[in-house]
């Protein structure tokens, strides 16, 4: 396994392995076994980076979430694991009640909210202090300067660690850090966003995103992390959900010009390599210039050891130029 480095505080922050692990599925359509087959696989490769959300998986049974952040803390306690594993949270996007969701019924990032939502994720995940915590989605309704100090008043009190942001818009990104370092507060250090090597239309909105996908990272975003360098990307969805191997699943967004071209690169270093898309949609991640640690998931013991695998293959620099280049 490789490590990076996320956070810059003396006290926060934290060497992480450069493949985080996602376990949005675990616990609802991924059951307990298998889930525990899963992390078990990855501590044992030498992973350390566990991501979760208080909502996963409310749109399994139609409930408000809670059943990933339960599972692992059930697995935390059976295997004695401690601080040597990191585990990200996000709040903000649970249902308010069950039979609703985060687009119309967001608990949202009051200062209310951000200290009681916390509580009870430590609790299901059995920590005093969470590593990193995310705001998930954003909530426009709240002055952005509350949100700030609410989260800050959680790492002044010790029960949480690093501060991430989630699917939110990059002005409201560096408004609120420039608002925590104008206050002396601690601020958003690490940002999740859906990142991978084919690039989707920015402009199409849906329920979550009304002002187009905020959700990926585009151009703005990773501009924003050249002039930024302490700052960490966390690529969700870097597979887009098995669309590499399956291309059936890949979503409307994608469909434009770009895509067979970099499809092409794609394929073409993978044949020279011997790796699977996958394995080398992660190796271009991981190799990047910028910081960036793909969020894999998986189902299966499997699907976990060939993204693991990922983590040793060394692409060129002239493999990367094309891969870069493709459009």
């Amino acid at each position: 396994m490789k490590y990076r480095t996320i956070g810059t505080g003396p006290a926060t922050r934290r060497e992480v392995s450069a493949l985080a692990l996602g376990a949005m599925w675990f616990g609802s359509a991924t059951d307990e076994e298998t889930s525990f087959a899963v992390l078990d696989r990855y501590v044992e490769a030498g992973g350390t980076f566990v991501d979760t959300s208080d909502n996963y998986a409310f749109w399994a049974d139609g409930g408000q979430g809670g059943q990933s952040e339960e599972l692992l803390g059930r697995w935390r306690r059976s295997r004695g694991i401690g601080d040597e594993v990191v585990i990200a949270t996000k709040l903000g996007a649970r249902p308010l009640a069950p039979g609703t969701g985060y687009v119309d019924n967001p608990e949202g990032l009051s200062a209310k909210v951000i200290r009681e939502a916390a509580e009870r994720s430590r609790e299901r995940l059995g920590v005093d202090r969470l590593d990193l915590l995310y705001a998930h989605i954003e909530d426009r309704t709240v002055p952005l300067r509350e949100t700030v100090e609410g989260f800050a008043a959680l790492v002044a009190e010790g029960t949480v660690g690093l501060l991430g942001v989630s699917n939110h818009a990059v002005w409201r990104v560096e408004r609120a850090r420039a608002l925590a370092a104008g206050a002396g507060l601690p601020g958003y250090e690490v940002l999740q966003y859906a990142h991978s090597h084919l690039r989707p239309r920015l402009d199409v909105p849906d329920g979550l995103f009304p002002d187009g996908s905020l959700g990926h990272a585009g151009g703005e975003l990773l501009s924003y992390l050249r002039a930024e360098p302490d700052l960490t990307l966390v690529a969700y969805s870097p597979l887009l959900k098995g669309a590499y191997t399956h291309p059936d699943r890949l979503p409307a967004d994608f469909d434009h010009p770009g895509t067979p071209a970099r499809l092409a690169v794609l394929h073409e270093v993978a044949r020279e390599t011997g790796a699977t898309p996958n394995q080398v949609v992660l190796a271009w991640q991981m190799g990047a210039e910028l910081p960036i640690i793909p969020l894999v998931g998986a189902s299966s013991v499997g699907q976990l050891d060939e993204s693991l695998a990922a983590v040793d293959l060394e692409l060129t620099a002239e493999q990367r130029r094309r891969l870069d280049a493709a459009h």
